[in-house]
């Protein structure tokens, strides 16, 4: 196993190790401490690193390989899936919900155990303030019933975690986002751990040099930081994909 790196909170915020230095075991863990502030948080991210600890844990930034991805244009629609969108079921929004979405990614996870610890939520409740966190959400009715979290930089969207209460509900605002890639510049969305769920709506493994290279070209694109409010809609005016068309933890 490679030496893990420790940080403290009073180190530079680009204080990372090289992620190619990451541990094989645990797959890509490769740093530990810190601190959270939206500066950390940024850096991270621009250098395909994330953290990932529970509750009594010290902070863990890792940077796995391979990376799961989603490239906007192979996003999978099922014929399913496809039906619920045409259905009108679920209104979708955009920025209006953000605490509840991540409140909701950690009730649904609690009973496994979750990292979205009162820290974290803090960090990225901190980071939604300053126009770099983002969340869609799906509705039933006036409830909340789905919805996925994560940071836009450039590019790229750094996928964080999603919940569905209701058949396919996470599944319409991952469809939502995908819409809403070209009108924002998306190239890339970090996946970050490889999950069947994901992988069944068309994300596939990345080699982590390749993210790498690719995130940094990305994140680079002019993009500034703001809100990206919608109100409520119905899902029928997404316009899904074809079908087979070539941590965001399910």
């Amino acid at each position: 196993m490679n030496a893990i790196a420790f940080l403290h909170a009073d180190d530079p915020p680009d204080r990372f190790p090289d992620p190619a230095g990451a541990a094989t075991e645990p797959d890509g863990l490769l740093a530990i401490g810190g601190d959270l502030a939206p500066e950390r948080l940024i850096a991270a991210y621009r250098r395909g690193i994330f953290p990932w600890y529970e509750e009594g844990q010290p902070i863990l930034w890792w940077s796995p390989d391979p990376r799961a991805v989603l490239l906007p244009g192979a996003l999978h629609v099922s014929r399913s899936l496809r039906r619920t969108l045409r259905s009108d079921r679920y209104r979708v929004s955009v920025d209006l919900a953000f605490g509840p979405v991540i409140d909701a990614c950690a009730r649904t996870r609690r009973a496994t155990g979750t990292w979205i610890t009162p820290a974290m939520r803090s960090a990225y409740l901190r980071l939604h303030e300053l126009g770099h966190a983002h969340a869609i959400e799906a509705w039933l009715g006036p409830d909340l019933v789905g919805g996925l979290y994560g940071v836009a930089l450039g590019g790229v969207f750094f996928g964080e975690s999603m919940f569905s209460l209701e058949a396919d509900a996470s599944k319409v605002a991952l469809v939502h986002l995908v819409s809403l890639a070209e009108k924002r510049g998306l190239k890339l969305i970090d996946c970050q751990v490889a999950t069947g769920h994901l992988a069944s709506l068309g994300s596939q493994l990345m080699p982590r040099e390749d993210f790498l290279r690719a995130i940094r070209v990305l994140t680079g694109i002019p993009a500034p930081p703001g809100p990206w409010t919608e109100s409520p809609g119905p899902t029928s005016v997404l316009a899904a994909p074809r079908p087979g068309a070539g941590r965001l933890h399910g």
